[in-house]
């Protein structure tokens, strides 16, 4: 899953066929290690994305729409003034490197010509972005590196950029068939081929390796010495001159509809149990494979604060419902109690102060044989008999108490416990830092958030922001992302008359289809159900069960938390979320 330079190689070739000439109309920086240049071309509107960042490091155009901070990073600044309106001339690949230039024609500040040049380098944890000046001197940089980040190389600004160390691999582009053989023979005999081939030559990732092999043997892990030579030579020249002839064929492995692995080329060695899934765009399919690990790792950094309130108050929860259920165990020993102090009390001229013990008969216990059978009773030895008794009556007693009490007290805490995965739940469906904000609005609501760092309800929260979908008839379907949401859509948005769907026994989000009093096709309400199925913990499982019933039938209980409803007289359905089809009703 390398973004390796047989990729970088696709991209640069698919963004020279659109926007060599285009102009830089604006610069976005979405997230710390994340540029976005919007750029107008013949071909129209474009947005190229360089991400730089360790997690996922990738280069081309993207159709995503990010959330822009309010106040720009220094970085975006200092881009928006040299690269504003500036002409991107040129693009190219270094060697055969994981590191692309882009070449602008723009004005300095007194207006005469220059040149500017953006250096975007894929190197996983390495990665980076530098802005460069006629001299390729560096002006700006992402990640500065000094003497004591690397002693090899250092990027600073003001210092003369300078490529990365070249790696001891030799470059694939340029390797000739006597070569390759060569280099075949001095591998060792039980070393995979696939890993030699990684090691042996610049730019070619894991999964490409595993391609080839597969495609000279049939297998995956073959070694070296197993491999004919001559047919693996062929295979490797093949896949190297798709880069060389710039005929890629961008595909993704799809494990059921979670992308497993992509590459410029097809990637058959998964077998019949993956889909193969193949793309005119290489940009789109790095969006579709990104999407979801983009924003998890979004939502990850900016509600960190929100991650660790709930995650401590479920760990207190949790531990408090268990030493409950272990009170609650110990008041099982009530009966044993009583019993013990009518015993005592029934037998106080048999007792007397200072016994520890006493054998007494127990008249409860009769024996087939006429008999009765005996209980011993510890006693406290400076206590009365009578006292004794008292003591007993008294636990008695607290434990009949403490049953009601503790039983109550975790039936609290356990709803307690399922509105906190309900939040959780609202977490993994938050897409914008609006969300992010009304789900600390809640949590402040409901008495988690009241020392959240930085946090104060300095202002009037404004209308929430919710999914809408139309479904094939044609009906609004609105689906909330956080129990503020779903409050805001079953409450006030809602008519009595419109329906309201819920995923069965789990969190997950209200969904309401607003009908305008109509009675819509069952098809529209399969869709609506698969929307509430996918908007919940069941997203990923099959044949999930959704209710559903007229909004008239929901209500909020009294004192209940944000986004808690109680209905009746409902229907049920079960339904298997397609993600495509529902992302292809998503309206905004």
């Amino acid at each position: 899953m390398a973004f390796d330079a047989g990729m970088l190689a696709c991209m640069i070739a698919e963004v020279k066929s659109v926007a060599l000439g285009a102009r830089i109309e604006k610069v976005f920086q979405p997230e710390r290690d994340e540029i976005v240049l919007q750029m107008r071309s013949l071909e129209g509107g474009k947005r190229l994305l360089i991400n730089a960042g360790s997690a996922n490091p990738r280069f081309g155009f993207t159709n995503e729409q990010k959330e822009n901070p309010a106040t720009p990073p220094m970085l975006c600044m200092l881009l928006r003034k040299h690269l504003q309106g500036a002409k991107l001339t040129d693009l190219h690949q270094e060697g055969f490197e994981r590191v692309v230039t882009l070449e602008f024609e723009t004005r300095d500040e007194m207006g005469f010509d220059c040149h500017r040049y953006l250096v975007c380098e894929i190197m996983g944890k390495h990665s980076n972005l530098m802005l460069l000046n006629d001299d390729r001197r560096v002006m700006a940089v992402l990640h500065p590196v000094d003497f004591s980040t690397s002693a090899l190389r250092q990027v600073l600004p003001g210092m003369t950029y300078e490529l990365p160390p070249p790696q001891e691999k030799t470059d694939p582009l340029g390797v000739a068939q006597e070569a390759f053989w060569e280099q075949w023979r001095q591998a060792a005999p039980d070393r995979p081929a696939d890993k030699w081939i990684s090691a042996t030559f610049l730019g070619i990732s894991a999964a490409v390796a595993r391609e080839i092999v597969w495609r000279t043997s049939g297998e995956t892990d073959t070694p070296v010495s197993f491999c004919r030579v001559d047919k693996l030579w062929e295979n490797f020249s093949n896949v190297i001159e798709m880069i060389r002839s710039s005929n890629y064929a961008p595909t993704m492995v799809l494990s059921g509809s979670k992308p497993v692995e992509y590459a410029f080329c097809e990637l058959r060695h998964y077998g019949a149990d993956f889909e193969m899934c193949p793309y005119t765009s290489a940009g789109q399919m790095l969006d579709d494979f990104f999407h979801t690990r983009d924003r998890e790792n979004h939502i990850r950094q900016r509600a960190a604060d929100i991650l660790r309130i709930l995650t401590n108050a479920d760990a207190r929860l949790r531990k408090k419902i268990e030493l409950q259920r272990g009170e609650l165990a110990d008041c099982e020993r009530g009966e044993e109690y009583k019993k013990y102090a009518d015993l005592i009390t029934g037998n106080l001229y048999l007792l007397s102060r200072g016994m520890r013990e006493a054998t007494l008969t127990d008249y409860s216990d009769y024996h087939e044989d006429g008999t009765f059978g005996t209980c011993t009773v510890p006693l406290n030895n400076r206590l009365s008999p009578s006292a004794n008794a008292q003591v007993y009556y008294k636990k008695y007693n607290k434990s009949k108490t403490a049953r009601v009490e503790l039983t109550k007290q975790i039936a609290i805490g356990e709803a307690e416990l399922r509105y906190i995965d309900t939040v959780f739940d609202s977490l993994t469906h938050a897409e914008t830092a609006a969300d992010l904000a009304e789900i600390r609005e809640e949590l402040y609501r409901s008495g988690y958030a009241s020392r959240m760092k930085n946090y104060a309800l300095a202002k009037k929260m404004p209308t929430p922001t919710v999914a809408e979908f139309r479904t094939s008839g044609g009906y609004r379907v609105l689906c909330g992302k956080n129990n503020l949401q779903n409050e805001y859509i079953t409450h006030k948005v809602a008519g009595k008359n419109d329906y309201w769907f819920h995923v069965k026994g789990m969190p997950g989000s209200h969904t309401v289809m607003l009908t305008n009093g109509d009675d819509p096709p069952a098809e529209n309400f399969t869709e609506a159900a698969e929307i509430a199925a996918f908007y919940s913990k069941g997203a990923d499982g099959e044949n999930v069960e959704v209710d559903y019933t007229l909004v008239r039938n929901v209500k909020k209980p009294a004192g209940g938390k944000p986004g808690l409803v109680i209905y009746h007289t409902n229907w049920s359905c079960v339904v298997t979320p397609n993600a495509e089809r529902i992302k292809a009703m998503r309206v905004k």
